[in-house]
């Protein structure tokens, strides 16, 4: 399963980079947009195919500790601090756009949505899963960027890392449900998108 997740993430970094790339066709303002937003995500999802797969070749048991580790090689180098506070702004960027995409229901453009109840489902569950995605990664990109100005690599954490940083909070039981139950509609909504998606 983590290999067809390494797979499947680098699958789908790279055709959003190549996406990107094809939106320079475009108006000026639509092409500069699609760029950013589609090489952006690209980016992470490259990033999350490397985790899987040091997952799959053994080489740790947590993204927390594999992140650490990354981010105190970063910090260590010359301009690391700098360039690690960019990485987790541009995190935290990413899960700020996917916040507004899912509360706006953007995500509609990228649809030719069903009919009915199937159309109203898929609008739910866009809405849902795309605050829950953003919600995480723009907690990944804070915890990035706290440790740069704290130059803590330890304060640097993955997903994993992430949502246990949300259970810290009041009722962060609650919010972890929400934000684990928004992650499965996100991939629910995955599946409609590749049926429906506007290529």
């Amino acid at each position: 399963m983590l290999w067809a997740t390494v797979v499947g993430l680098t699958a789908l970094g790279l055709w959003l980079i190549v996406s990107s790339f094809l939106s320079l066709r475009r108006g000026v303002r639509k092409r500069f947009s699609g760029f950013v937003q589609n090489f952006a995500k690209g980016l992470v999802y490259l990033v999350l195919a490397f985790t899987a797969l040091t997952f799959a070749r053994g080489g740790s048991t947590s993204a927390a500790s594999t992140t650490s580790g990354s981010d105190a090689g970063l910090l260590a180098s010359p301009g690391g601090v700098v360039l690690a506070a960019a990485i987790g702004v541009a995190i935290f960027g990413v899960g700020v756009y996917l916040l507004v995409k899912g509360l706006s229901r953007r995500f509609r453009r990228d649809l030719s949505l069903p009919h009915g109840g199937a159309g109203r489902a898929t609008v739910a569950l866009g809405v849902f899963g795309y605050v829950a995605k953003g919600v995480a990664l723009a907690v990944v990109g804070g915890l990035f960027v706290v440790a740069a100005l704290t130059v803590d690599p330890a304060k640097a954490t993955g997903l994993d890392g992430a949502l246990k940083t949300l259970l810290q909070l009041p009722f962060g039981a609650v919010i972890l449900t929400v934000v684990g139950a928004g992650l499965i509609a996100y991939g629910l909504y995955s599946f409609v998108r590749a049926r429906y998606a506007r290529l």
